[in-house]
């Protein structure tokens, strides 16, 4: 091995950090917009004449899924983790945020006009044009949302591995928790003080600025090419986007391995129970709990400004301590006892808070321990691809259960129905994340080990 020429600039400190910092940025805007429409829901299913679109709820069922569609019907999601390892970082992070502009623009130019029915052969049923329009708009922002997503998680690893990862993934995941309980908080507030476009138009401001700053990342990014470690037979794989050509038969790799199984088993599991639960759960605070239409977003945003802290915390334990398999059982097991107390005829508003307090809790722990279990199994050139091929599936769970969830609420609005389908998904994810325990004992993969390298 050659002399060391230059230090990596992700062995500095403040480089990987600033870094961090700009990625997590982009993402957040990326999760304010994804659930900017949530707190909405009220809104959209008044009439017309009331400033609403007339929406019912499955056709708020239909747009909230929409945002999956391309990516699990036309396999996108797939292709974007295949783009990421062939292309790189840097491009596919800018396609990713260029991709939620133009998908917010479609959708608020949908609600700001009025359209006829329009049958959709796909699903073959009619809906309002006005739905059918916005949803469009959200699938095409559900594509680079998720290509966000694995971009960010891949560059994290880049420039984090060996050092404080977990720590780096909970606080990216933190501050895109910020982004969704800002989107929750404040959305209703500004739709009905000016009209309800105005919360899309700020969504559209805030994701040119995430665009502005994952250029910024693509500067940062390129110096770290130029300062790798240099060797007489090859380049250090973390630092280099090239250091490892990817190659088709790769996925083999992935595919081969039961606890990229698992962990994608428990992704579908626990993110459908949470994701489509916080679309819904402004509504259930008015309907169930006699919250204020106002102030509702306020209780629904308890979860993610919960994690804002948490999940960094969380993160620090499993870089120092490891156990993570053990956290994300935890965490899904406390996510079960959620949906199942909010099954339950009672109807204080104070049960409604402490259940959003616990859900933070679970949110927080389980994602900031399971994420970097994925690259101590996968190695990094297959990385992109392994994550995409979890998202991917993972979709199939957020693009059916809110569909599910619409339905059972129009045939059951005291939300029993709705919270048990969210409670028996969160026990099978804690059941999967068991059997990942026993897997990681047989195969020895580490996931229970610290994440820093002394």
């Amino acid at each position: 091995m050659s002399e060391v020429i230059r230090h990596r600039l992700n062995e500095s400190p403040f480089a990987r950090w600033t870094v961090l910092i700009i990625v997590a940025t982009a993402m957040m805007m990326g999760y304010f917009v994804n659930d900017v429409m949530s707190p909405l829901e009220t809104l959209l299913e008044m009439p017309r004449s009331q400033g609403g679109l007339g929406w019912t709820p499955s056709d708020y069922g239909f747009f909230s899924g929409a945002g999956s569609f391309i990516n699990v019907f036309l396999l996108m999601l797939f292709f974007s983790g295949l783009i990421l390892d062939k292309m790189g970082i840097r491009f596919t992070g800018v396609l990713a945020c260029s991709l939620m502009v133009i998908g917010t623009m479609i959708k608020l130019v949908a609600i700001t006009h009025e359209y006829d029915m329009i049958h959709i052969p796909l699903f073959d049923i009619d809906m309002p044009g006005t739905v059918a329009r916005a949803s469009l708009g959200f699938a095409i922002f559900g594509v680079g949302y998720e290509m966000t997503g694995i971009t960010v998680s891949k560059a994290m690893v880049r420039w984090f591995t060996g050092h404080e990862l977990a720590l780096a993934m909970g606080i990216q995941l933190a501050m895109a928790r910020l982004g969704t309980a800002a989107a929750l908080s404040i959305s209703a507030p500004i739709a009905r003080h000016f009209k309800l476009s105005t919360p899309l138009l700020v969504s559209l401001a805030f994701l040119i600025i995430g665009l502005l700053a994952f250029l910024v990342f693509c500067v940062m990014d390129k110096r770290l090419d130029g300062t790798s470690r240099t060797s007489n037979t090859s380049t250090t794989s973390i630092t280099s986007e090239a250091s490892e050509e990817f190659r088709l038969a790769d996925i083999g790799i992935t595919l081969r391995n039961p606890g990229f199984w698992l962990i994608t088993l428990f992704c579908v599991l626990f993110y459908s129970a949470v994701s489509p639960f916080l679309k819904f759960s402004t509504k259930l605070m008015v309907m169930k709990y006699g919250v204020d239409a106002d102030i509702a977003g306020f209780f629904s945003s308890i979860a993610p400004f919960g994690t804002i802290l948490m999940t960094p915390l969380f993160g620090f334990v499993n870089d120092r301590y490891g156990k993570g398999v053990t956290l994300v059982i935890t965490g899904a097991l406390m996510l079960t006892a959620v949906h199942f107390g909010f099954s339950l005829p009672m109807h204080s508003s104070t049960i409604a808070i402490a259940l959003m307090v616990i859900l933070s809790i679970g949110y927080s722990m389980a994602p900031a321990a399971l994420w970097p279990c994925v690259p101590k199994i996968i190695p990094l050139k297959c990385l992109g691809t392994a994550y995409s091929m979890i998202f991917f599936i993972q979709n199939f769970g957020r693009a059916i259960i809110p569909m599910c969830v619409g339905r059972a609420n129009e045939t059951d609005p005291s939300y029993t129905t709705s919270m048990l389908i969210f409670g028996f998904t969160a026990l099978g994810a804690a059941l999967t994340a068991i059997a990942m325990l026993i897997v990681d004992r047989q195969k020895h993969y580490g996931l229970q080990q610290p994440n820093i390298k002394k």
